[in-house]
């Protein structure tokens, strides 16, 4: 039921030892073969890259698995099931305008119920049909207010809230950047990887685990946000 990819570095690195790996489960060695994205961030500017192909035998995702080098990256390869069928407005991630900023979310899992909800709004309004999107611009619309200030850590104690609301709907593991921040939500199924070697410190999230290492689950419920290859904050059910 799609896979998640994020990575959070202090300076541009490679990241080809964990996205070799992550491209195969787009239908290769995993059941996820209707889709694939890939936003990355070269300053303060996100460039997106998706296609309905499967991930694992995409010569384009190929190229940049082994080629990219960036400071931060969300990639996403997509099981088909809120519309059940491949589409290009229905790949992950997706990028919506907030706060002056470009804002680029992937999900794992199904929270179809939140497509009832009010979620669209000035702000941000879905392009495609699938509940990730709705739960995207229901989360922007609603934490865009506290964001003002992006230093106060009152946005991200409400998205935290937010989450844990959308996550009683069905499963809600998500990734989530403002091109500053890598935000990762856990409900059910995800893991952290740190390493700090001579290339620069990073963090790598995954849904499960890519290669050899001391990777750590989430707890169910528990929302963690990085910068600059270091986690600054951890909300939910392991900080109490």
């Amino acid at each position: 039921m799609c896979e998640l990819f994020g990575f959070s570095g202090d300076r541009e690195q490679g990241l080809s030892h964990w996205l070799i790996p992550f491209r195969s489960r787009g239908g290769g060695n995993a059941d996820n073969p209707d889709g694939w994205g890939m936003a990355a961030w070269h300053g303060d500017v996100a460039t997106l890259v998706k296609s309905a192909e499967p991930g694992f035998s995409s010569e384009r995702f190929a190229r940049l698995a082994s080629e990219l080098r960036t400071r931060l990256a969300i990639a996403h390869v997509r099981k088909a099931r809120h519309p059940p069928v491949p589409g290009m407005l229905n790949t992950h991630p997706f990028i919506h305008a907030c706060c002056n900023r470009e804002w680029v979310f992937a999900h794992n899992g199904m929270v179809p119920e939140v497509i009832e909800w009010q979620t669209t709004g000035p702000l941000c309004q879905p392009d495609g049909e699938t509940d990730s999107e709705y739960a995207f611009c229901h989360l922007l619309n609603e934490i865009a207010e506290g964001y003002e200030n992006p230093l106060r850590p009152a946005w991200i104690d409400r998205l935290a809230r937010l989450s844990e609301k959308i996550s009683t709907l069905g499963k809600f593991n998500f990734l989530l950047s403002d091109g500053q921040e890598l935000i990762a939500y856990g409900h059910d199924r995800l893991h952290q990887l740190e390493v700090d070697d001579e290339l620069g410190r990073k963090v790598i999230v995954a849904t499960e685990p890519l290669t050899d290492g001391p990777w750590q689950p989430f707890s169910p419920g528990e929302l963690r946000v990085y910068r600059g290859g270091k986690m600054i904050a951890r909300l939910g059910a392991a900080s109490g």
